[in-house]
């Protein structure tokens, strides 16, 4: 009897994880089946192929964005000396490099041209440009395309990561109520890699990213090679390239299904998408239905499954979409310099507790802190003698009850 309970649940655990696996993924198109001009989302439905009609013009440079620090409408069209009044349109100069944050239901992107990271609010369409900070520093973009972004994703640890084409800059942004944007400095080339380097414009420009449940990004490149990062080290390993695409076809966009298999998409081949096998990298055809839309980004929230993670974890594994508490932002994660920032939003006023715990359960930091009013940041420094690796960032309230809790990488 209590083997069929056991068999019951389990039954019923998958059927819940299933239901958060995203089904579909956001796709950016032209409004012409076979253009390049970048500037349409639509909504591809993984379980039968058909495309969404057009969710958001962003050709349209009439409608007034909103400025993602004060949430309010900007009251004039915004001026550029490159590109004029163009830059009001959400996504101007094209867009290659979306992710989709189902915690808060945004999809975050950045244009080609533009040096800025924004978001659309999909419950309300409404388009949110980050003016505060620059997303890589670099307004003026190389003859190269190396310093453009074309790779984007939410990772496992709820933030987002943003690469250029030569793989130099991988930009770490938080996803909560306010958003910092940290770069994390360039890539390091595994040594097995050998002649394939993730910096090398012929073999590893363009495409897109994937994440996984152990803190690992997925970079494929146009050139259909895939490299797996380790978000902790920052070192590249080259996986192979894919086989089975047809000639001329470019991966540009990618996407985990319910089959913890990856869609990828061209912005150049338009006869069909393909699934990639993770393992084998073997791709096969994937059926669309009706016309097969050249696409330049594909983006949904689904991690791919590594296996590493303990079963009992399981509801984890397939979406980013968990319990999260997002009165507290942590960040940057991975902690750089010794210093990392507690962020208390809404959270009701009192005495909190922080406490840094290592691997093996021993507390390295407690910090005492007096919450008074809304966005509250405290600095948390570390001591430079503290071992590089992985601990538990706690809070408590002044009952000595969990608030909080999550991992962060001290680098």
């Amino acid at each position: 009897m209590r083997k069929i309970v056991l068999l019951l649940w389990a039954g019923l655990l998958t059927t819940i994880i299933r239901a958060q696996v995203d089904r579909f993924t956001y796709a950016v198109t032209d409004i012409q089946k076979d253009g390049a001009n970048w500037n349409y989302l639509r909504k591809l439905n993984l379980r039968n192929g058909e495309y969404s009609k057009v969710l958001l013009n962003g050709n349209d440079a009439s409608l007034l964005a909103y400025d993602a620090a004060s949430k309010k409408q900007f009251d004039a069209p915004l001026k550029d000396t490159r590109y004029a009044a163009n830059i009001n349109a959400a996504f101007a100069t094209g867009v290659a490099a979306m992710a989709y944050d189902k915690t808060n239901d945004r999809l975050y992107y950045t244009p080609m041209f533009i040096d800025q990271l924004r978001y659309i609010d999909l419950k309300s369409m409404k388009v949110f440009y980050v003016t505060d900070q620059p997303l890589t520093g670099m307004i003026q973009k190389s003859s190269d395309q190396g310093n453009i972004v074309t790779r984007m994703v939410i990772a496992s640890d709820g933030n987002g990561y943003a690469m250029t084409n030569d793989a130099t800059h991988l930009i770490q942004f938080t996803t909560g109520k306010k958003i910092v944007i940290t770069d994390l400095g360039t890539l390091v080339d595994d040594p097995a890699n050998k002649t394939v380097s993730i910096h090398n414009s012929c073999s590893s420009f363009g495409g897109d990213m994937i994440a996984d449940d152990d803190n690992n990004l997925y970079a494929f490149s146009a050139r259909n090679n895939v490299f797996k990062i380790n978000l902790a080290t920052k070192v590249a390993t080259h996986l192979g390239a894919i086989s089975g695409l047809p000639s001329g076809f470019t991966v540009n966009g990618a996407a985990v299904n319910d089959d913890n298999k990856i869609i990828v998409g061209s912005a150049m081949e338009a006869n069909s998408y393909f699934t990639v096998d993770p393992k084998t990298l073997v791709a096969v055809p994937y059926a669309i239905s009706g016309p097969v839309w050249h696409s330049s980004d594909l983006a949904n929230s689904n991690l791919l499954i590594s296996g590493i993670k303990p079963k009992g974890s399981a509801p984890e594994l397939l979406t980013r979409n968990v319990i999260t508490d997002n009165r507290i932002q942590v960040y940057p994660n991975p902690v750089l310099n010794n210093k990392f920032l507690v962020q208390f939003n809404q959270l009701e006023q009192g005495n909190y507790t922080i406490q840094l715990v290592d691997v093996a359960g021993r507390q390295v930091l407690q910090k005492l802190v007096n919450i008074s009013g809304d966005n509250q940041t405290q600095d948390i420094n570390i001591n430079s003698l503290a071992a590089r690796g992985v601990y538990m960032v706690k809070v408590t309230d002044h009952n000595k009850r969990s608030v909080f809790s999550t991992k962060i990488v001290v680098q």
